[in-house]
């Protein structure tokens, strides 16, 4: 039987806690720890065996199986100095699941980083997020000094990065030349080719993971394989936190088995939309297709998505009523990142600019059918020498959008917006349980595209 497909409730007990964890002893009642001891009297190469055989898959974009990551850089070239990265710096519109995790219980990452980096080899590991991100800095900085004077890490140590609030901070190849001292723009090789300091003569292969991933870690290595694959779906086992948010009665931080239907989310557990409006579109972030109505029975797993045009990336999830127009909501998202894009690939950051450009047209009524025809065309060339994956989520989400909405498109050609709603990017900076509401950065719309001015 297909586990995803049973009856859920909004679940806690694995890497999201009813209640915070405020102290190293806490997390020690109620298990913590005890993964990595584990972990220290075993020999690398078995830790990677369990996470391999749990199937646990990278919780922050493409869904990559994290066991296999780590044995890609455990196996290198023995003389090379590895090296472990925990990516925090999330960005994702529509994504907040990870800030919370640091914020909630910091010290089941701190153990999931010890025992990553434990298992590839390496002597030193980083916790790169964004240094506007307080709560979380003095969070994880509280849970790596309590590991460090309990003698858990023994010589072992965890630096701390700060870096910029920019988007592509959080792609992988760029977050190697932050912590490096550079800025955010991606490199050409991937990390377990070419990473953190690396040299002619030492690669320096890295691993790379994010936040919710590494919080699983000690969870499957205390309870075993048997009970982590007990959720989920064969594919995609294990729980995942989603992030709900925009257009529904109860927005909030979900932690759910992967496989069951978008559907349970957004309407048994979400709420759905208001009363007297109907669902017009739902996107997982600005990476990804557009979900519309009639696909909410599809599962959230990372290939169930993937088949459906969409994807599952941070599980962050933005509804949208039939209260919003369709132009608005891809001119926000285009605009987002046109923005963000750093402009080494010349058709990213050009085509992102004359999508967003064409887009704003139409919204202010002076929109052809010319228009419709280049956005298409742009998400043909936009993706052309690129170094990440910036321009392919502009390219998937506007075309999903122009083929899922092509008749209200045109619609509005020649027109001024019917709508008299003002849209704003949901990029999330915080959440208030007590009134299940996230607040937006609302300053964001005056940041520039000019990226190397900032």
């Amino acid at each position: 039987m297909d586990r995803g497909t049973e009856k859920v409730t909004p679940m806690s007990g694995i890497v999201l806690h009813d209640e915070p964890v405020r102290s190293l002893d806490e997390y020690i009642e109620i298990g913590g720890t005890e993964a990595l001891v584990k972990v220290l009297a075993n020999e690398p190469g078995v830790v990677i065996d369990e996470i391999e055989r749990s199937g646990l898959r990278g919780r922050g974009g493409a869904g990559f199986p994290t066991g296999t990551k780590w044995r890609s850089v455990a196996g290198s070239d023995p003389g090379s100095t590895k090296q472990f990265v925990c990516n925090a710096a999330e960005g994702e519109p529509g994504t907040f699941k990870d800030r919370w995790l640091m914020r909630h219980d910091p010290y089941q990452l701190i153990e999931g980083i010890a025992i990553g980096a434990y298992a590839v080899g390496a002597q030193q590991a980083h916790l790169a997020l964004k240094a506007s991100f307080d709560p979380e800095l003095a969070t994880v900085r509280r849970a790596i000094d309590e590991f460090t004077e309990a003698g858990l890490l023994g010589t072992f140590t965890i630096e701390l990065h700060e870096g910029p609030d920019e988007y592509l901070f959080g792609e992988e190849k760029a977050m190697l030349e932050v912590i490096e001292g550079n800025l955010p723009m991606p490199r050409i090789l991937p990390p377990f080719q070419e990473g953190l300091f690396a040299t002619a003569g030492s690669p320096n292969p890295t691993a790379v993971n994010n936040v919710e991933t590494l919080s699983n870690v000690p969870h499957i290595l205390r309870n075993g394989v048997d009970w982590f694959r007990s959720f989920g779906t064969d594919d995609s086992p294990g729980t995942m936190v989603f992030t709900l948010c925009g257009d529904v009665r109860a927005p909030g931080l979900y932690e759910l088995p992967l496989g069951v239907p978008i559907r349970t989310l957004v309407d048994e557990i979400g709420g759905g939309v208001a009363d007297g409006r109907s669902l017009k579109a739902i996107l997982p972030g600005a990476s990804a297709g557009v979900i519309t109505p009639d696909r909410l029975d599809v599962a959230l797993s990372f290939d169930a998505m993937r088949a459906a045009g969409s994807g599952l990336g941070s599980a962050g999830f933005v509804v949208y009523d039939d209260s919003a127009c369709i132009v608005s909501i891809a001119r926000v998202f285009s605009r987002f990142l046109y923005v963000e894009s750093c402009a080494q690939c010349p058709a990213c950051k050009h085509g992102t600019e004359k999508i967003t450009d064409h887009l704003e047209r139409i919204e202010r009524g002076e929109g052809t059918y010319a228009d419709l025809d280049s956005i298409a065309s742009y998400t043909q060339r936009v993706t052309d020498g690129q170094r990440c994956a910036l321009p392919t989520g502009e390219a998937l989400l506007m075309a999903s959008l122009i083929d899922a909405f092509r008749d209200e498109l045109e619609a509005h050609l020649g027109r001024p917006c019917p709508s008299d709603r003002a849209l704003k990017l949901p990029k999330l900076v915080d959440f208030d349980p007590s009134t299940g509401s996230f607040a937006i950065d609302e300053g964001y719309e005056r940041k520039g595209p000019d990226w190397m001015t900032r």
